[in-house]
């Protein structure tokens, strides 16, 4: 009987291999090889996950980031609309717009544009029983702040039911006084600074600096006066006389709009509208205010529960990017010019 099944041929099997052997060192060194190869590998395709996990987790982060300065800027415009008094503006209150910093037409300024619009809609609310201006400002800007006394002036006409109070916190000067005086009835804090009814144009003269230095001033003009309050000119009798006239003019626009406001009230004596500036005590005896108060006093004195802000809020984002641009395009020669000119304008302050 054959055998089955049929056995391998014993003939044809490789010998060992002896370990001594060259051809057995070259088996085992490409053996090492591979493993080490493959260990490259494996941990190449590690890194690379984890740079992708790395990378997924900053992409997030940045989406995040902006998504929320998204927020913040829709939620900036929706409160710019009207959206931050649009919570119980229906029900009874006492409306607050802000008069608080510098009195002027930037953006990061009291300025008459968003005053105004504030104003409009504290008025317009059918829930405001009155408006209150929450004042803690050292003036500023003439112009600006004439402009908010005419817009008070108009809205009072048009809204006779509602009175409008003024309310002064650590300061109500110069514009910001301006302001307060187209007010129905000003409150004060016994230590409140009141008044400054006056105007200032502060300038400098280093035209003896400029001489004993060796700088020489090659100013060229078309028009007599147009070098008029050069820092490195003597100011001349003529061109100091048309200043101080002007100034008398913008002077004499404050004094009228304050004895408008305040009437019967003011008792008069030489250095009221002398640019002096008294306490709130003081302000009252001399009728430039009406009693002590504060807007939560105010809102209990005229009964009502709730105080709703209408002061429209600034963009922080705005104000960020206005901040950096100022930064990065100033020189420093262009700063100190800019200095020197808005020193220039005249100011209540």
């Amino acid at each position: 009987m054959s055998d089955w099944p049929p056995k391998p041929d014993s003939s044809h099997t490789p010998p060992p291999q002896d370990p001594r052997s060259p051809d057995h060192h070259s088996a085992v060194t490409q053996g090492d090889a591979l493993q080490v190869l493959e260990k490259a590998v494996l941990a190449s395709v590690q890194e690379q996950r984890r740079a992708r996990r790395w990378s997924i987790f900053f992409k997030l982060l940045a989406f995040g980031y902006i998504l929320l300065l998204f927020i913040i800027m829709g939620r900036g415009c929706s409160m710019h609309e009207g959206g931050a008094v649009s919570v119980g503006s229906t029900s009874p209150h006492l409306a607050v717009v802000d008069i608080d910093g510098t009195i002027g037409s930037g953006s990061n300024d009291v300025n008459s544009e968003d005053v105004s619009e504030a104003l409009e809609k504290a008025f317009e609310a059918s829930g405001s029983k009155a408006i209150a201006l929450k004042i803690n400002s050292p003036g500023g800007s003439p112009v600006q702040s004439d402009e908010i006394w005419q817009e008070i002036k108009r809205l009072r006409a048009e809204h006779k039911d509602k009175k409008v109070y003024a309310v002064i916190g650590d300061m109500g000067a110069s514009g910001a006084y301006y302001i307060a005086s187209a007010a129905d009835e000003i409150y004060v804090n016994p230590s409140s600074l009141v008044g400054s009814i006056g105007v200032i144009m502060p300038n400098y003269g280093v035209s003896e600096l400029a001489r004993k230095i060796g700088v020489e001033d090659r100013t060229m003009t078309a028009g007599a006066h147009k070098a008029i309050l050069s820092p490195t000119q003597p100011v001349n009798p003529e061109e100091r006389a048309h200043i101080q006239n002007l100034l008398n003019n913008v002077h004499g626009h404050f004094i009228a709009a304050v004895k408008a406001g305040r009437g019967k009230r003011l008792k008069e004596n030489p250095d009221m509208f002398s640019g002096l500036f008294w306490t709130g005590e003081q302000a009252i005896a001399l009728g430039l205010a009406d009693h002590n108060g504060s807007v939560s006093s105010l809102a209990r004195e005229l009964k009502l529960d709730k105080t709703v802000e209408y002061t429209l809020p600034a963009n922080p984002l705005e104000s960020l990017l206005g901040r950096m641009g100022t930064s990065i395009g100033q020189g420093i020669g262009m700063s100190v010019q800019q200095r020197l000119e808005s020193q220039q304008t005249a100011e209540l302050r």
